[in-house]
């Protein structure tokens, strides 16, 4: 009886307690799992007496300041007075349904309390109305590969701007990049672009310092070599620093959360420099409660360090919105695209300071699928849907709103989290996690809403399990999702036409994650494999798809293994010329480059997040290659 409560629990509280995986097959999650998801929901579950306490703690109402709905859709409150946005006031006290077609965040007088309204638009502008052009192309890169006009070890957002120049005299109304989170500045060991330590702030490395010379790297970051290379010169920077409004004005506007960060920030060099590494839990007992004695007088005796740390987020700010206004001055429609993690670091700056509003006790990851047969788990924890809905969506906005910032458009890293995150408690296999339910009708009513108060393009990362309706759902606001070439199969496994891909989508030569074009007409992608033990595509399937892709791609005779050169520009027509409304190439495939940044499933066996460009953006664009291959682009597109 006591497992038919704790599932009846799990349910209510939104945990799947059945699921179907990519095959087909029904799955049933043990109670263990249950368990361990339920306690970090704070639903503790160990006995028939804490089922029904945490029954009791369920039902009773959350978040009922802060409600979440859309343009001309019937509010079901009895209030008085309407503060809207804008400062208009209207009398609501009459009998009629309160109905609000303005979006914002306005303010209803109730009798008791008052009620934040967050009211979305029904959708956000198509292209067309973001940018007047029917079609758009662009760019991807990964900005720490980016190689700037003089010697770094790693790229900045110096480079940044001077890639967005190139990117729009090419023609490109998008660079979409890789994300620019905070991660850990004392261990730049740890610079998995998705495992940042908070998503709030931005990478201080990414900062032109402006000041000396770096030691010029070579096909690979060192990360530990280039950091300290960087942070020197940040250093002499702020040494000469003597303060302006703009300064002040910055750190004013960050208020605690950013001072927090600092903190953290300067609590952590401190504790790596005495051979403490890892996060905040591995600090003296007394350093982990940000608001006692221990910590504040930290920040007293060490004030000249947090200052600055304020002073590194300020530099990377105003890189980053330097390189937007290098953008659009140099003709983008939308210019940069930014890029939110799914996730973050359970021992970083955020959960040190806000530890209340995450999954303790949870990794994020995902379920097998036809790309990894094992499932994945990502070392990253994720936000509470019940402290969601406790603090009015507080965390969540803050989020969005700095992934947002000065750049025309985000994309969201696995998208499929808005409705459900695959949560597996710690030490577990990733097939032993369960899906956890989120809002997703506010959610995604406060993506459109932020969205269209930025009026940026919004690109969702739909890849994966796709429940039933979700893309859909996105279509509906006019999110775009993604599709991408390799996944672009029918029921036989041939790759379908792109004259017939979603219209409200971006269509994509690769990922971050995927092999580019060129390395996987190589079969590079298998040779790693095979290398490393992990299964996947054999010689003979690789053959065999080598012969479909072509056939959907390209003409005349198929070229040979070690030919892909033409098989790079058959792939990126056949996503200039899909039904989307944005194609967006890879620089790796644009280049015809054959290795990926990234490989899932493992961390030092391949040089992940590390590889840099062999040469600027301006230099790589007028190679003939790469030059024909950004014609075919704007053929397709034309401005």
């Amino acid at each position: 009886m006591q497992d038919v409560a704790l599932a009846s629990l799990a349910q209510e509280a939104g945990l799947q307690v059945e699921w179907f995986d990519f095959n087909g097959t029904a799955r049933v999650v043990s109670p263990d799992t249950l368990r361990a998801a339920l306690l970090a929901l704070g639903l503790p579950s160990a006995t028939a007496g804490d089922i029904a306490e945490s029954r009791q703690r369920l039902r009773k109402p959350a978040g009922g300041d802060f409600v979440v709905t859309e343009a001309g859709a019937e509010i079901a409150l009895p209030g008085r007075r309407l503060l809207l946005e804008d400062g208009d006031v209207r009398d609501v006290s009459g009998d009629g349904p309160l109905l609000i077609y303005r979006p914002g965040y306005h303010r209803l007088e109730c009798d008791d309390r008052i009620v934040t309204i967050a009211v979305a638009p029904p959708n956000l502008p198509d292209i067309t109305g973001l940018t007047g052009r029917h079609r758009i192309w662009g760019l991807s890169a990964q900005l720490y590969a980016l190689r700037g006009s003089g010697p770094a070890g790693l790229g900045d957002f110096a480079a940044l701007s001077d890639a967005a120049r190139a990117a729009g005299r090419a023609g490109a109304d998008i660079l979409a990049i890789s994300p620019i989170h905070a991660l850990f500045l004392a261990e730049p060991q740890r610079y998995s672009p998705y495992s940042p330590s908070s998503r709030d702030f931005l990478n201080p490395l990414f900062a032109a310092p402006g000041v000396g010379r770096e030691p010029e790297g070579g096909p690979f970051i060192d990360w530990p070599r280039a950091s300290a290379a960087r942070v020197a010169r940040l250093r002499e920077a702020f040494d000469r620093f003597e303060g302006d409004g703009d300064f002040e004005r910055f750190v004013a506007a960050g208020g605690a959360p950013l001072a927090g960060h600092a903190l953290f920030e300067a609590l952590h060099g401190h504790f790596h420099a005495q051979g403490i590494a890892g996060g905040w839990p591995d600090w003296p007992a007394a350093y982990h409660d940000p608001a006692g004695p221990a910590v504040q007088a930290f920040a007293r005796e060490h004030a000249r360090e947090v200052h600055f740390h304020l002073f590194l987020q300020w530099r990377a700010a105003r890189g980053l919105a330097d390189a937007q206004s290098a953008a659009r001055a140099a003709g983008m429609g939308v210019g940069l695209v930014a890029d939110l993690a799914v996730g973050l670091d359970s021992g970083g700056s955020h959960a040190w300071s806000r530890r209340d509003e995450l999954l303790h006790g949870l990794i994020l990851g995902a379920p097998p699928d036809a790309f990894q047969a094992a499932g994945q788990a990502w070392g990253i924890t994720g936000l509470s849907p019940t402290a969601l809905q406790r603090s009015g969506y507080e965390p969540f906005l803050r989020t969005l709103r700095a992934a947002l910032g000065p750049a025309g458009g985000l994309r969201i890293d696995h998208a499929l989290g808005l409705g459900r995150l695959w949560v597996i408690p710690d030490g577990a296999a990733p097939l032993d996690g369960v899906y956890l339910r989120q809002p997703f009708d506010d959610l995604i009513r406060l993506v459109t809403l932020e969205a269209h108060r930025a009026q940026a393009l919004v690109i969702a990362e739909d890849l994966g399990v796709v429940p039933a309706g979700f893309r859909d759902r996105l279509a509906e606001r006019h999110l775009l999702g993604m599709r991408v070439l390799p996944f672009e199969r029918g029921g036989s496994g041939g790759f379908t036409d792109s004259a017939h891909w979603t219209p409200a989508a971006a269509a994509m030569t690769s990922t971050h994650d995927l092999t580019p074009i060129a390395g996987w007409w190589r079969g590079i992608d298998i040779a790693w494999r095979n290398r490393l033990g992990f299964e996947g595509d054999t010689q003979a399937r690789r053959a065999a798809d080598r012969q479909r892709f072509w056939d959907a791609t390209g003409t005349g005779a198929m070229p040979a293994p070690d030919e892909p050169a033409p098989v790079v520009d058959a792939a990126v027509h056949q996503v200039a010329r899909s039904a989307c409304e944005v194609a967006i190439v890879a620089i790796e495939d644009l280049v015809g480059l054959e290795e990926a940044p990234n490989l899932p499933g493992t961390i030092d066996q391949h040089p992940n997040w590390r590889r840099r460009l062999p040469d600027t953006i301006d230099g790589l664009l007028a190679a003939p290659a790469t030059a024909r291959r950004s014609m075919l682009l704007r053929n397709e597109r034309p401005k």
